[in-house]
């Protein structure tokens, strides 16, 4: 049986990418860095350009869901919140609202990943590192396109993430995985915490989310798949 394609775009090193392959899915990346380290069959380019053509010759119809996750830095907490208080960091091209229009276009069922922060996506499913036992937390919200899943509960977290906040140190079960200092968690932190091994490059391990989480979307995609056509 011929497993069920995933476009992954904006792929950066797969976090996302291996999650829907463990379930059950092929996947294909596009990112327009080069990504020597991603784990699948991988396009280097414009992500909305490549998504464009393949809407144009058709060739799109040979995958079952688009996954995107467009470049966050324009809405998300940080930038909205601690660094544009300080007048820190330049301007950062929101790409959301292209990204939706192209997948609305190309009639597939689709996600739209996002931080917590501004971003203009619906929050279908919010997932967070507690719901897996991982050591992050790392909330990031899916809006999910020509498909719908019941919203999971989000469990109580068991405490701080380490570091230090405010001039102040805190302990805890969580490790913060990104930027760098503060406490915040080594590369070898990160890739425990995240689950991801195939890269150990710290900006790519920043940008990652953890594979449970689109391990968790993949299969109730199928789940919904197999419901339809049952």
């Amino acid at each position: 049986m011929t497993a069920p394609r995933v476009l992954d775009l904006f792929s950066c090193a797969g976090g996302a990418a291996m999650g829907y392959h463990r379930a059950g899915f092929a996947v294909d990346g596009c990112d327009i860095a080069e990504r020597p380290r991603y784990p699948f069959p991988y396009h280097r380019g414009d992500a909305l350009e490549y998504l464009d053509r393949l809407i144009t010759t058709g060739a799109i119809e040979r995958y079952a869901l688009v996954h995107a996750s467009p470049p966050c830095q324009a809405k998300n907490t940080l930038t909205v919140g601690t660094n544009a208080s300080q007048g820190w960091g330049g301007t950062h091209e929101d790409l959301v609202a292209p990204t939706r229009e192209l997948l609305d276009r190309s009639g597939l069922p689709y996600v739209i990943e996002q931080p917590n922060g501004k971003a203009e996506i619906r929050k279908d499913v919010t997932l967070c590192g507690e719901m897996f036992a991982l050591a992050v937390l790392r909330h990031r919200n899916f809006e999910l396109g020509r498909w719908a899943v019941a919203r999971p509960a989000h469990p109580k977290h068991r405490g701080y993430v380490r570091g230090w906040r405010h001039g102040v140190y805190r302990d805890g079960p969580y490790v913060a995985a990104y930027g760098e200092g503060g406490g915040k968690a080594s590369v070898a932190e990160m890739q425990h915490a995240m689950g991801i091994t195939w890269t150990d490059i710290h900006e790519e391990l920043t940008e990652a989310i953890p594979p449970a989480y689109t391990g968790w979307i993949g299969t109730a995609f199928l789940t919904c798949r197999q419901e339809v056509f049952a």
